[in-house]
């Protein structure tokens, strides 16, 4: 997907909460089954009140070149104008969506 003025905000589960940060980079990864991000972008303006979930999550992907994340974990990815706040949230209300990456010959049967 992209060159490097575009900005995608990306939503997914992990460990049972909704993770939602912003990449430049997006796409499907050669390990099948994953999508991959990279080039995390955290708000970088001097702010007088520091928000400690973006904080969390920067200190998290500290030091990470690129994140493999499955596509069942996958809620959202939107392209937008600008980032925004990266943030942490309960997952009590998303239920991931069953996904079967079984398929081909395995799924017939010869008689």
């Amino acid at each position: 997907m992209g060159n490097s003025l575009e900005i995608y905000r990306i939503s997914f589960l992990n460990k049972g909460k909704v993770y939602e940060v912003f990449v430049k980079q997006v796409y499907q990864s050669d390990l099948y089954g994953f999508i991959e991000i990279e080039e995390y972008v955290f708000n970088e303006k001097s702010q007088v009140v520091v928000d400690p979930g973006e904080e969390k999550l920067k200190a998290e992907f500290n030091g990470v070149r690129r994140s493999f994340i499955p596509m069942q974990a996958i809620i959202r990815i939107d392209e937008v104008d600008k980032s925004g706040v990266s943030k942490i949230s309960n997952g009590d209300n998303i239920t991931p969506f069953p996904v079967s990456f079984a398929g081909g010959k395995a799924d017939t049967q010869d008689s």
